[in-house]
């Protein structure tokens, strides 16, 4: 994922994007993110690489912002496809001042908020999800009885 950039003439230096506070460097797609892109986003058969250079072009072109103000892992993408990410630093990797740079590793993709109307408004989505699952395991733990 990584560009590289010249200031100066016969002068590199890493390129990175920055998002919130971090500088990212690389973009990484897991295999659960794969698999939750095919089934939410796109159907098609879709690799790694793709992923991550559609990804990459987003960041370039400002496109994913905070899903919330505070939060750190939760992104919207052209405010409507959620996407959970975490970031790791670079190992022996810094930019030209020395702050260290990022590797941004999507974790999953929640979907689209207008195909999903769940999705505007995480915080209730995530809590009707464990009363939901706990209400399952009361039922299952009463058939075991």
């Amino acid at each position: 994922m990584r560009d590289k950039g010249t200031e100066r003439w016969s002068t590199y230096e890493p390129f990175y994007i920055t998002l919130n506070d971090k500088k990212v460097a690389d973009v990484v797609i897991t295999n659960h993110a794969k698999s939750r892109y095919t089934d939410r986003v796109e159907d098609s058969n879709t690799s790694h690489e793709e992923i991550g250079t559609w990804m990459w072009e987003c960041l370039k072109q400002s496109r994913i912002v905070p899903y919330y103000r505070n939060e750190q892992d939760v992104y919207l993408i052209d405010d409507d496809l959620v996407v959970v990410a975490e970031f790791a630093e670079l190992e022996h990797e810094r930019d030209l001042i020395g702050n260290p740079l990022h590797r941004m590793i999507i974790v999953t993709f929640l979907g689209r908020m207008s195909e999903t109307i769940e999705l505007r408004d995480l915080k209730s989505y995530y809590s009707w999800l464990r009363h939901s699952r706990r209400m399952t395991l009361i039922k299952n733990s009463r058939k075991r009885k």
